[in-house]
């Protein structure tokens, strides 16, 4: 089967670089740095898009559905990474927000051709993991044409979920068949072809903004804190105690007895300091009734003139 590259502005050469190879090093890294500038521009231009995205996004995991990424190569990498980062962030369920690759786990690591070109590959992934109509599917492509990639929407389409594109070219048949398509435009690479620069970095912004956008309307960030942030390491539980003197200008003395209390609920201890709700269980329940919102919970106690607490 002949594909045909023409017309796709990532294959087309870039007139700014044709001489790269000439250059001194500096020179090089000038002409990447001056072409990566377009890419959030480009971006800039799919917000309306991407916001619309979003609210589907956190309007299908509210109902129980997931959030699925899928691609071929550098694409799936990218959605893997968004996934894999969304538990030790957000306290997520590692089988929320899922990355699929074509190929499978080897592929994450190292290059395995001819995997994408399959429709069915595509089809199969999807109902290994039993997607079904209230999962969201975004595909990825630069290209927009991947067939591993197509065969999962069209299989998406069938069972009526809803579906994302993430591609950089205009009217790619993955447009076609998404309910949403998002198009950052990012002109050809600085190598020809080369769509792990510019199109890759625009793919990772936008899935940052998915991912991001769905879990703060989930009420996984207060203020902008992320408020289920996991302790699982130092790190983490250095950062568990700075969140939550953040939100509450308590000292550290403070934090680490409310932590200590919570088990590390940062956000149980945020709003238990802020509420002055003497009991855990107590505050878990109102937490709870609001769907894990802070600000809501906040709101409520508030109402009820239940104490008086900074908000």
């Amino acid at each position: 089967m002949q594909i045909n590259l023409n017309g796709m502005t990532t294959e087309e050469r870039n007139e700014n670089s044709k001489n790269i190879d000439s250059m001194s090093t500096l020179e090089m890294m000038q002409i990447i740095n001056n072409e990566d500038r377009q890419v959030a521009l480009a971006v800039e231009e799919e917000l309306i898009n991407i916001a619309t995205a979003v609210d589907l996004i956190a309007e299908q995991l509210q109902k129980g559905g997931r959030l699925i990424y899928i691609g071929a190569g550098t694409s799936g990498r990218i959605g893997i990474l968004d996934a894999s980062e969304c538990p030790p962030t957000y306290g997520t369920d590692p089988s929320l927000v899922q990355g699929l690759i074509a190929g499978g786990t080897e592929a994450i690591f190292k290059a395995i051709e001819g995997v994408e070109d399959n429709e069915d590959e595509g089809r199969l992934d999807l109902e290994r993991i039993s997607f079904n109509h209230k999962d969201v599917l975004v595909g990825i492509a630069a290209s927009g044409r991947t067939p591993y990639v197509i065969g999962a929407m069209k299989y998406a389409n069938t069972l009526r979920a809803q579906t994302i594109s993430v591609t950089c070219n205009i009217g790619s048949d993955m447009s076609k068949l998404a309910t949403i398509a998002i198009n950052p435009i990012v002109g050809p690479e600085v190598v020809t072809g080369s769509t792990r620069m510019k199109a890759g970095t625009a793919q990772k912004m936008v899935l940052n903004m998915l991912s991001t956008g769905a879990m703060i309307k989930l009420g996984k960030v207060y203020e902008n804190l992320m408020v289920d942030v996991e302790a699982t390491n130092l790190k983490l539980i250095e950062r568990c105690k700075r969140i939550v003197m953040e939100a509450t200008g308590v000292s550290r003395e403070t934090t680490e007895k409310y932590l200590k209390e919570t088990d590390y609920d940062v956000k149980l201890a945020i709003f238990l300091i802020l509420s002055k709700i003497p009991l855990i269980e107590e505050a878990r329940e109102i937490l709870e009734k609001n769907h894990g919102y802070v600000r809501k919970a906040l709101e409520s106690v508030r109402k009820s003139s239940f104490g008086s607490f900074k908000g």
